[in-house]
Formats: structure tokens, C-alpha cells, sequence
């Protein structure tokens, strides 16, 4: 048996589950238009606070309710104040980390013609340590070596270089930090 279609002359009344139920039901944009008037200050409240920008917070609030337009077809919302908070502030994290990832580089012609190569011995240094680090690395003992080259580069995990090795955990551990303080004698003898 269908579901009876809901004919709504004015949805003034309406609580926010009546609502969200019609425009499910008929996708009808006044609708969810309605329900989201009645959250606007919040949406904005919530913007400012992470965005602290009027204008940046008056385009999430726009760009919210364009997400709810798809969002509202695929989730399950019993408490659409509640939803609607944490979608807001999911948008605005989201946001703020695509701002961090974008890094703005002021281009200026003078640095790119430029004669100088210091920024060279920045590199060659850096390559020096490289090369200092490996020779040290290679001169310890082949269990530290091991252990070191597992923790550090292969990124392991104490339990992760048990399991590879076969070493108890203490060990691991005791490996780890002599290593450690075997490479920085070496580095610093070699310096």
C-alpha cells in the first residue's frame, strides 16, 4: 500500500519531521527552503565562529543549503537540528583545511632572474647530512641497523618490528633507543 501523498497548502505549522518529510516526499524546494529559514541564524552563528569573515559565513550559508539538497535524499535524519549542526561544521572543517592546502606564493620577477645560488648550499648541506646519516646508519650493529631502518623509515610501529623480526618487544625497544643514541655519537663525531 503507497503512502498517501500529503497535500500541503501552507506548511507554517508544520514541526521540522513534518517538513523534512514532505520535501522528501515531493522534493520541492520551498519546502526544505522553509525548514532551513528556521536554522539560518544558527547556520551563520556557526560559520562565523569558525570563519570569522561575515562574507565567507554568508557563502556557507548558501553553499549549505545546496549540500542539504542532495544530503536530505540519502541520509536518514530523525533530529534535523541536530543534523543540521554537525553538517554545518563538518562544511566549515572542510573549508578551513582546503585553505590550509592552498598556500599563496607572491611571485616576484627580481627572485626569479636572480644571480644568486645560495640557496644551493642549503641543498648540498642537507645532501652532506643525507649522506653522513646513511654512513652512520650502515656502521651499527646489524640488529640496531635493522630495527632503526624499520622504525624511522619504514615507519613500524614497536609491534610491527616484533612481528617482522621476531624480537621481543623489550628488545625492540632497547634497539630503537641505543640506535638512536649510536647515530647521534656517529653524527656528532663525524661532524
Amino acid at each position: 500500500m503507497a503512502a498517501p501523498v500529503i497535500h500541503i497548502k501552507s506548511n507554517e505549522g508544520l514541526n521540522d519531521e513534518a517538513l523534512l518529510n514532505a520535501f522528501k516526499e515531493s522534493a520541492d524546494q520551498q519546502i526544505l527552503a522553509q525548514l532551513y529559514l528556521r536554522y539560518t541564524d544558527l547556520v551563520y552563528g556557526v560559520c562565523m565562529k569558525y570563519f570569522k569573515d561575515p562574507e565567507a559565513a554568508k557563502d556557507a550559508v548558501m553553499n549549505i543549503y545546496q549540500e542539504l539538497l542532495t544530503k536530505l535524499q540519502t541520509h536518514e535524519v530523525s533530529n534535523f537540528k541536530s543534523w543540521l549542526y554537525v553538517v554545518v561544521k563538518n562544511h566549515c572543517l572542510m573549508q578551513l583545511r582546503k585553505e590550509r592546502k592552498m598556500v599563496t606564493v607572491e611571485f616576484t620577477p627580481a627572485v626569479m632572474q636572480s644571480t644568486d645560488f645560495t640557496h644551493l648550499d642549503d641543498v648540498l648541506e642537507k645532501e652532506h647530512e643525507l649522506k653522513k646519516l646513511e654512513f652512520c646508519i650502515e656502521n651499527l650493529p646489524d640488529e640496531q641497523r635493522q630495527s632503526i631502518r624499520l622504525f624511522y623509515l619504514g615507519n613500524k610501529c614497536y609491534n610491527e618490528i616484533v612481528k617482522t623480526t621476531g624480537f621481543e618487544w623489550n628488545k625492540v625497544r632497547s634497539l630503537i633507543q641505543n640506535g638512536r643514541r649510536n647515530l647521534k655519537i656517529c653524527m656528532e663525531k663525524n661532524g
